[in-house]
This record gives C-alpha cells, structure tokens and sequence, in this order.
C-alpha cells in the first residue's frame, strides 16, 4: 500500500481503502476522464482536485479536462443552474446558440480524448452536450448532476434533457433531484478529502494566527458562513440572523468568507448587496478569498463558534461537512443536500427563516456542552458517510454494474 492509502487507511479505516483496491483491480490501466467546467472554485472542482490523483494511485488511468467558453456561454449556464434549482428564468436564443457553439468547439479539442476513453463522467449542465459530439466514443458515459434539480423550470430541463438522456446513465445526490430519464439513474451523494488543505489537523499557532489576520476577538463568540457568493446561499439572509442574534447576544461576530467561481458571472453583484447589506458594522467581516485559501476556511471554521449555511437551495453544501468534519454542528437550511448531513438536533439544526437560525445560534450559545455533543456526533457522522473513499467506492461499482450489464 502506497503513502497516500496509507493515510486514507488512517482516517477513514483499512477495510475502506481494501475495498477500493479490490472495486479498482479490474480497471487498472483503463482511461477515465472527468470533465467539467472550472478547475477552481466551487465543490466539483475541490472533489476532483483530490479525487484524480487517488484514482491514478488506484492504478487507473485518470485525467480531468476542464471546458472553456465566453461571457455568453457562461451568462447562459447560470441561467441553466437558477432554472434547474426552480428559477423561471427564459433563456434567450443568442444565448442557448452561444452554449452549443461553445460546446462544439470544446469537442473539437477533446474528442480524441474522450472518444478513447473507457469510461467519462460528464459534470453538471456546461459540458453536458459533449456526448451527443462525440459519435464514436468506444466507453461508458456518466452525467454526474451536482444540483439539486428536484424542481426544474420546465422549459429549461426540456431543453437540457435532449443531451442528457442518450447516457449510459445518471447519478445525482439525493432521490429528490432525480428527474425522468430513459436510463438508469444512481444516488451519490459527494464528499470531502480529510487529506486536504481545507480538512486536514492544524497547527494551534495556524489556527490561533487567525483571529490577528482577520481582526477577531478571541474572548467574543463568531458565526461564521463560507460559501460562494450567491443568493441562493442566502447571505443576506444570514446578515438578517446575526441582526436578530445581537439583540440578545451583543457581542457576536459574523464572518462572511467566500470568493467565486470562474463559471459564474453574479458573484460580483451579490458581493455589492452583502457590503450593502452590512453597511459600516464593525463586526461583520466580509472576507473575500482566494480559490487557493483552503486552510485559511479551515482555521475559520475551527474557531468558529457557530457555523450557518442558510442555503435557499442548495445541491449538497460541502461546507456543512467540511465544518462538521472539525466537530462543528452547522445550522442550515432546510433544503436539497443540507438535509443528508444536518440531522436536525443531532448533527445540527435545519431552518427555513433568518428568524429560526437566530433562535438556534442563541440557543447553541447558552448551552456549551450541547453544543460540543452535537460537534462529536457531526463529526462521526461524516466519517461515516461522507469522506472520499466512499466517494469514489460508490463511483468505481456504477462503473463496475455497467460493465457487467453490457456483458449481459
């Protein structure tokens, strides 16, 4: 066993990383290649940062290709992700034409890859027409729906499923976003790397540096929300629950911490409402990051007294499972992925209204040792259920069951 497995085998057990060995044997050498449409920002690309290199430790052939395009074709895809989270957003002809063309001319780069490859997996709606232009690919293709779709603008799914359904098959993260599709269709949901920048033990001098970087007090309890700046994340709605939470307890702090993804062109726009929204409060701290700021995410949740994400909508929320991975019980939305990770008062605590996350804030607050309770279990409970090498057993059997069906 390699270093690398090695140090999953101590995280996350040697029966984990055994069985990912035996589900691997038998596509040592094959051609997997992922695609999507940002190597930075977002959860998609924070997975598969992590897991292409544990698949070619596997022995499998793995890369990861990366789809480029203008502002339009971008304009274009976020309407597509607000209409498949329920937004009735009409996309106009200009912009679906600037989606395909730019699909097309993306193929035309990588069909030699992808038409050799033995299996693909195809990431959300940006790369999804690429199947229907690669006309001789030899492997399996997977579309691999990262966005909580249980409510699709109907128009827009119409439009998208004519790409979607010639696949082998689908897999989305809870049942609810399953939409009807002439394949077979499997629930995973994503994970987090424990090995990673973001996730990994900290040194306390790291951890305690912190509070100086950003202008923290140390002795004064701090919520904290890290997401991409977006409205779906609702961050004004978490600015309303601070405001709610000061007026009993005074002396709270709110950490706002995100940056934004190259696949997305609103980020600018919703970071002008935050600022606006928090007007000259010296206690709200707008951070805006790097892509590259793992640990500092990482030693803001660890001193964090509270953690939101009071998500609208939300596909998964690798977040919440990053903040509970340092024992963190997270309050957030009662929405989409949120719901497979927060167990309410047990992990944590759902809520639909800024009114509800500041009744569970002050109720956290006034009861340290239900608060470090609900920590160990949300710890646990990602160790459990949401680290990379379940991740990626559940990935590697949908390949295996495919294999096995065309044989049949």
């Amino acid at each position: 066993m390699s270093d690398l497995l090695h140090a999953y085998a101590r995280v996350a057990g040697n029966d984990a990383v055994d069985h990912l060995q035996q589900l691997s044997a038998p596509l040592k050498g094959a051609k997997f290649v992922h695609v999507n449409s940002t190597r930075v920002g977002g959860g998609v690309a924070e997975i598969l940062m992590k897991m292409v290199p544990l698949m070619n430790e596997l022995g499998i052939d793995t890369s990861w290709e990366v789809i480029s395009g203008e502002d339009k074709f971008y304009q274009c895809t976020k309407s597509m992700h607000n209409a498949l989270q329920g937004d009735p957003v009409h996309i106009s002809e200009d912009l679906l034409k600037a989606y395909e063309e730019t699909n097309s001319k993306n193929a035309d780069i990588l069909r030699p890859i992808l038409e050799d490859a033995d299996y693909v997996i195809i990431h959300d709606l940006q790369p999804a027409p690429l199947l229907t232009l690669c006309p001789n690919r030899k492997g399996k293709w997977v579309w691999r729906c990262h966005i909580d779709a249980s409510k699709p603008h109907p128009p827009v799914w119409n439009y998208l499923s004519q790409y979607v359904k010639d696949y082998d098959a689908s897999f989305f993260s809870l049942a609810d976003f399953a939409q009807q599709l002439p394949h077979t269709q499997y629930l995973i949901p994503p994970s987090i790397d424990p090995l990673s920048d973001k996730n990994m033990d900290l040194d306390q001098t790291e951890i305690e540096s912190t509070y100086e970087e950003f202008d923290l007090d140390r002795k004064r309890p701090i919520m904290l929300q890290v997401s991409r700046y977006d409205r779906f994340k609702d961050p004004l709605g978490v600015i309303d629950a601070y405001k709610l939470t000061k007026q009993s307890v005074p002396e709270i702090q709110l950490v706002l911490a995100g940056g934004g993804a190259t696949d997305d062109p609103e980020g600018e726009e919703v970071l002008r409402e935050v600022r606006d929204a928090a007007g000259d409060d010296p206690d709200i701290h707008i951070l805006l990051l790097p892509p590259d700021a793992h640990k500092t995410i990482n030693a803001l949740q660890r001193i964090s007294d509270i953690v939101l994400q009071k998500s609208l909508k939300e596909g998964f929320g690798l977040t919440v499972t990053e903040a509970m991975w340092k024992g963190k019980p997270v309050i957030g939305g009662n929405t989409g992925g949120i719901r497979l990770q927060v167990i309410n008062h047990h992990t944590g605590f759902l809520v639909d209204t800024p009114e509800g996350a500041a009744l569970r804030i002050q109720q956290l607050l006034s009861d340290p040792e239900k608060l470090k309770e609900m920590g160990r279990k949300a710890k646990e409970y990602v160790r459990n259920n949401f680290l990379m090498t379940r991740h990626l057993r559940e990935i590697l059997s949908l390949f295996t069951i495919l294999d096995n069906q065309s044989k049949t």
